[in-house]
């Protein structure tokens, strides 16, 4: 049997398996929320550093230049964990003694503030695009019936149904596609956790040492 006869043949059934509403039940009490990891719109300071209490000179980090312009540097993740611990390690070393901690107090709160921020954003774009992948299934779920009414009636012209077939063929392979894409999607907020726990606790051995 060829391709086209394949989507010919859909039925409303098969494709209620392909996408049952249990497969976008929220992880807990957030409607919007498809990810097996917990969701945790926004972390706390404590969450991921360890060194001292910053002070709150650490806030006006974005009125200092050169810590700026490393947070945004450091911050990226294209950027190698490996490399930007050493860009950070080498900032360090060519400050002046005298700046050293009211400096690398800046750069804590910088990579904090940049990256807690970047994190609650992609939160919030997973859970908008959960949000239209579920409206996607409901109209897939709905298509589905509809073609499958057609089939049934005798006077069908074979022309539409074979439109509509292949229409909900080509829309269920799209939103099979994006929902794979979304498992990987939903580990970025835990990536750029992860991310700026090591580059803290970077920052915190420095302070230590010294």
């Amino acid at each position: 049997m060829g391709w086209l006869s394949l989507r010919r043949i859909i039925p409303a059934a098969a494709v209620a398996a392909i996408l049952p509403p249990s497969a976008w039940a929220a992880q807990g009490d957030d409607p919007d929320w498809p990810c097996i990891q917990r969701k945790v719109p926004t972390l706390s300071l404590g969450q991921v550093w360890t060194g001292p209490e910053l002070p709150q000179s650490a806030a006006d980090w974005s009125r200092n230049a050169a810590v700026a312009a490393l947070v945004a540097e450091v911050a990226a993740r294209r950027v190698p964990l490996p490399h930007a611990q050493q860009k950070i390690r080498e900032f360090a070393e060519g400050l002046p003694k005298d700046e050293r901690k009211a400096r690398m107090y800046m750069l804590a709160q910088g990579l904090f503030d940049h990256l807690n921020r970047e994190r609650s954003e992609v939160i919030a774009g997973i859970a908008r695009y959960a949000h239209r992948q579920r409206d996607n299934a409901q109209f897939l779920r709905q298509e589905a019936s509809a073609v499958d009414a057609l089939r049934a009636k005798a006077d069908t012209d074979p022309n539409e149904l074979e439109f509509r077939s292949n229409r909900l063929a080509l829309q269920t392979r799209i939103f099979q596609e994006r929902a794979r894409s979304l498992s990987y999607v939903c580990e970025v907020p835990t990536l750029i956790e992860q991310r700026l726990f090591a580059l803290a606790r970077t920052i915190s051995e420095i302070l230590e040492a010294k």
